[in-house]
């Protein structure tokens, strides 16, 4: 494994977490933890809440968020829940590009990520005014990801999956998850430098290929990603490890989510990518004083 051998035998970057992100040249700094709002351009996501059906509906949600805090807006035209129906690249950018273009119209000063696993409609979304990519898929379902990410010099959130978002469910066999999820990440951290990425966000895929018991223990073992030495992003928000855990549903998951927030914060994460910002907000308002 000499990928993973040399990041962790560098010890400039062993202990030390990066804390800043250049987003279109002004330097965010995440030494507070951020949040990410989450706004789902599609009909079908598993949390109806978050599905917006108008330029109207996007528009007063947006600017919801932002008022209550929102560091960054997620937007995401190609639902990723298990099982989802899989849409073409063009639907996908007839989704998405208004969406970006609306948001970053009103908005100008909102910071916007864009949830796609597709390089052309990365490009596209840049060029109409997004910020951040935020691939699912880590570069493992388009093999031109990594180096449109390195001509973009945006952000990137690479997440930890196996399979792909039709498949995902069957794909959660692992000798050593931690070990396994870590190694993948440092690989694809020495691909993405290769290419000239440099800023780089770790999400380590709460829900994708990971059944409940598994999620669990990713994270109550989060802070093993530190040992990588870039900001971590946890999704845990309304997610099923909370609701069928509780008997309960999506609708009814937010406090579950504040809980499981709180401890992802404990474990070192940057940034809480979710549904509900104001309690978000709060977790790490009452965080930030606890640890005072």
């Amino acid at each position: 494994m000499p990928l993973f051998v040399s990041i962790m035998t560098d010890k400039d970057t062993f202990f030390r977490v990066k804390r800043t992100l250049n987003v279109a040249g002004q330097i965010v700094d995440l030494s507070e933890p951020k949040v990410m709002g989450i706004l789902n351009i599609t009909p079908d996501s598993f949390y109806s809440g978050s599905r917006q059906q108008s330029e109207n509906e996007l528009l007063r949600n947006a600017e919801k968020m932002l008022s209550e805090g929102a560091d960054f807006l997620d937007l995401g035209a190609y639902s990723t829940r298990p099982g989802a129906t899989d849409i073409t690249a063009e639907e996908e950018s007839l989704r998405l590009i208004p969406a970006i273009k609306c948001i970053a119209k009103e908005f100008p000063a909102a910071i916007i990520s864009v949830d796609t696993f597709r390089a052309n409609i990365a490009k596209k979304a840049v060029e109409n005014g997004a910020h951040i990519i935020n691939d699912i898929s880590g570069g493992t379902l388009d093999d031109k990801m990594f180096e449109t990410m390195g001509k973009l010099n945006v952000p990137y959130i690479l997440m930890h999956i196996k399979g792909n978002p039709q498949n995902m469910v069957h794909q959660n066999n692992y000798e050593n998850m931690m070990q396994e999820i870590l190694y993948h990440l440092s690989e694809r951290i020495a691909q993405l430098k290769a290419f000239g990425v440099k800023d780089v966000i770790l999400d380590p895929g709460f829900g994708f290929a990971k059944d409940i018991a598994q999620n669990y223990q990713l994270l109550k073992k989060l802070d093993y990603f530190s040992l990588l030495a870039y900001p971590i992003l946890a999704g845990l928000s309304r997610k099923s490890m909370i609701w069928k855990s509780l008997n309960t549903s999506a609708n009814e998951a937010l406090n579950g989510t504040s809980v499981l927030n709180t401890f992802a914060l404990q474990a070192g994460a940057s940034i809480l990518r979710v549904h509900d910002v104001k309690e978000a907000k709060e977790c790490i308002q009452l965080f930030q004083l606890l640890n005072k």
